[in-house]
Parts: C-alpha cells; sequence; structure tokens
C-alpha cells in the first residue's frame, strides 16, 4: 500500500526546508508555511536559486518551528548561517523582516526585501500550487544516474514537499494524465488533484550547498529519464523529459484537513 513518507515544508522560498510529521490544507490547496516567505530584489523579482545561485551558500535552520498539538507553525523563528561568519544570526520572522532583508542585502550585495503570502505562499506555478508529490523510489533511482549524489542529496536538488513509499520509482506518473484531465487521489483523508509532470530549472543541476554545477547534468536527466519512463506513462505532457515530480491542486473543501506520515495513498479515478 502506499503511504506518505516524508512531508517537507520550505518556509522561505529557495532556503533550506524541514521535515515536519504533519501538515495542514489551507484553503489554496498550499500547505501552512510552505514558501510563505521569499525574498525579493528591487523590481519585485523573485531572488532565487534560478537567478542567483550563491543562495545555495546559505544555510538555514528552524528553531522550534512547528507545534505538533497544532499541526502548524507557531514560532518563525530562523537561524540563519552566513559564509564565513563564525555565528548563525537568529530571526523572527513576524517581526524581525527588515533585520533579516538588511543582512541578505548585504550578502547578496543589493538591496532586497522580504514577502510574506500566509494564505498560498510563494509557488512556482500558482495555478497548481498543491505539494509537489515524488516518490522515495524516484529519488532512489535518479541519485543513481549521477556517481557521487546521494538520495538526500537529490531529495534537496529536487524540492519536493510529499514522498511516498511502498511503491516502485516513477509510481507517481500515474498521478497526472492527459492535459485536460486531473486525476483525483486520497492521502488520508485528504483529496488531491494531480496536474502535470513538474517541469525542472536549473537549480536540481547545483549542488543544494557549494552551488556547484554538476557536469551535464540536464543531459544525463533526460537521457535517463527517456530511456525508464514506463510504457504505461501518458506521455502528452512530455515535450522535453526534463520533467519529474508531480504538481496538485486540492480543492477548498480540503482547507484544515491534516497530511500525517503513514497516512495511505489512494488513486481514485481521471476527472474532467
Amino acid at each position: 500500500m502506499p503511504y506518505l513518507a516524508k512531508i517537507l515544508i520550505y518556509p522561505i522560498k529557495s532556503l533550506d526546508g524541514v521535515e515536519v510529521p504533519q501538515a495542514e490544507v489551507l484553503s489554496s490547496g498550499a500547505l501552512k508555511g510552505d514558501r510563505e516567505f521569499a525574498i525579493f530584489d528591487a523590481k519585485d523579482k523573485f531572488v532565487n536559486g534560478k537567478r542567483y545561485p550563491q543562495i545555495h551558500l546559505l544555510r538555514a535552520n528552524y528553531a522550534s518551528p512547528f507545534e505538533e498539538s497544532q499541526f502548524s507553525i507557531s514560532h518563525k523563528t530562523i537561524s540563519l548561517q552566513i559564509p564565513n561568519q563564525d555565528l548563525p544570526l537568529v530571526f523572527d520572522l513576524d517581526q524581525e523582516k527588515k533585520e533579516l532583508a538588511a543582512t541578505l542585502s548585504a550578502f547578496f550585495g543589493f538591496s532586497v526585501t522580504i514577502g510574506q503570502n500566509p494564505l498560498m505562499g510563494f509557488p512556482d506555478d500558482t495555478d497548481s500550487p498543491g505539494p509537489t508529490v515524488i516518490s522515495t523510489a524516484t529519488l532512489i533511482e535518479v541519485a543513481s544516474w549521477f556517481p557521487g549524489v546521494s538520495i538526500e542529496e537529490m531529495r534537496r536538488r529536487l524540492r519536493a514537499n510529499i514522498e511516498i513509499a511502498g511503491v516502485p520509482p516513477f509510481w507517481e506518473d500515474q498521478l497526472f494524465s492527459q492535459p485536460d484531465k486531473l486525476v483525483s487521489f486520497r492521502v488520508g483523508n485528504v483529496l488531491f488533484f494531480g496536474v502535470n509532470p513538474c517541469q525542472r530549472c536549473i537549480v536540481p543541476m547545483r549542488h543544494p550547498e557549494s552551488a556547484t554545477a554538476y557536469p551535464n547534468f540536464q543531459k544525463i536527466f533526460i537521457q535517463q529519464r527517456q530511456a525508464t519512463l514506463p510504457n504505461w506513462v501518458n506521455s502528452s505532457h512530455f515535450n522535453h523529459f526534463y520533467r519529474l515530480s508531480v504538481n496538485t491542486r486540492l480543492p477548498t473543501s480540503e482547507s484544515g484537513k491534516i497530511l500525517e506520515i503513514g497516512d495511505e495513498i489512494e488513486i481514485i479515478s481521471d476527472i474532467h
């Protein structure tokens, strides 16, 4: 039986994530606290791993960020380690956004601000802001394509929210269908709609801590993804093979429900 093995939340877009035992669904379909904060430049554009590889050099930890009895973020505190500084700097994300922005401005060498969206966060795909889904077996398989890359490193490169265990590699490719259809599935008592395989960006090509690019990462990935694509997969989404994990939407009826490690996963049907 497929089951939910890991939940990962990324409180600040493009910075380190945190593994949690439960997560609450927002009315937007996003997970509470995921990408709730983001870094912006003076033109109100994201300061992220796609545009600024040096962001990978920052290490973020979250001091007691989750209150298990409420299944939600309760203490929005970040401990930020800046390169070449001995001690981490601690900021309250509700009260000290300006101070955090000043520190990050000094690091990047240009002025930044911290934005906050507690209703949906700042997903890359605003049409499908639900959790991204991948399987543990897929991570193991994809890591094997790149000598020297561990499953944990691949997990950090791909940055999915939900990880499924008890299934073979690429099982999650069942969670999308034709471009005009959605696939409905449940995780515990939470209804999901699978939309499409996620188009990857430049970020997975880089080491998540050093920002060093893996030689020929995209070429290897595309060749292996095409070679290992299950023959039952609907290929209509694959205008290229640099796609992995599944984008989702959740209906507003799921707002306030809780995802929890160990939840069983069931595919229901294709819907229009």
